[in-house]
């Protein structure tokens, strides 16, 4: 039996974590690596709550995958710099190395992946964060023949974990520029379809046009429209 075989979720309360490291991977995002106060384990797809609060009460908060394997120490959140960001904007310009956050998670059962049947990932943008958390338990546990990932952005430079996911034999997709002999351009049925063999569950992850249009790529290409997961993200009202 694997470590993370063994994780048991139980109820999860606030908590506070400590910002050790903190860089930008993209010119409109940053990373935060946490250590959070009485952890739990996570399974790869689920995410953190990050309240902020400010001196009249006022609290804002925001949820944010996580994209460190379960082993990792601290926790590793990627966050997009988005205009008007209450939190993101303050995690971006303002969050420092040494701070401490409000933090609740982590948190979702039903986009999580069990790391043992064979599942087939399809992601964009800032949505590869969930795909990075699958990929490094894939690895640690020596089951990277389960999992397939095609990962889309418009170019490597604005892809996070860009290169992190190509190492890990990631199909990718830029949008804005040919990528070897690959011309630019959305994933198409031709290069998806014959990632489904032997597929059992699907994971959609990335902003609302973009998920879309992966969940009906899959569907057209012969995946099981009750097997497919879909995660939206954007601007929160």
């Amino acid at each position: 039996m694997s470590a993370i075989d063994d994780v048991r979720p139980r109820p999860t309360t606030w908590t506070t974590g400590t910002v050790v490291e903190k860089d930008n991977p993209t010119p409109s995002t940053v990373r935060l690596r946490m250590d959070v106060v009485d952890r739990q384990r996570h399974w790869p797809g689920q995410h953190y709550l990050v309240r902020l609060r400010a001196p009249d009460g006022y609290t804002a908060q925001r949820s944010y995958s996580v994209a460190s394997a379960d082993d990792d120490p601290l926790v590793e959140l990627l966050v997009e710099r988005l205009p008007d960001g209450e939190v993101s904007g303050f995690l971006a310009d303002v969050a420092e190395v040494g701070d401490e956050l409000e933090l609740r998670g982590p948190i979702g059962r039903w986009f999580t992946w069990d790391t043992a049947t064979p599942a087939l990932v399809l992601v964009g943008g800032t949505g590869v964060v969930p795909a990075v958390s699958m990929v490094r338990a894939a690895r640690r546990l020596n089951r990277t023949d389960l999992l397939r990932v095609v990962a889309v952005g418009r170019t490597p430079e604005t892809l996070p974990y860009a290169d992190e996911l190509a190492a890990a034999g990631s199909t990718m997709a830029y949008t804005r520029v040919a990528s070897g002999t690959r011309p630019a351009g959305a994933p198409t049925a031709d290069e998806v379809a014959p990632l489904l063999a032997g597929i059992e569950s699907f994971y959609v992850c990335g902003s609302p046009r973009f998920a879309a249009y992966a969940e009906t790529l899959l569907v057209d290409c012969g995946a099981p429209a009750a097997s497919i997961r879909v995660e939206r993200f954007g601007p929160s009202g």
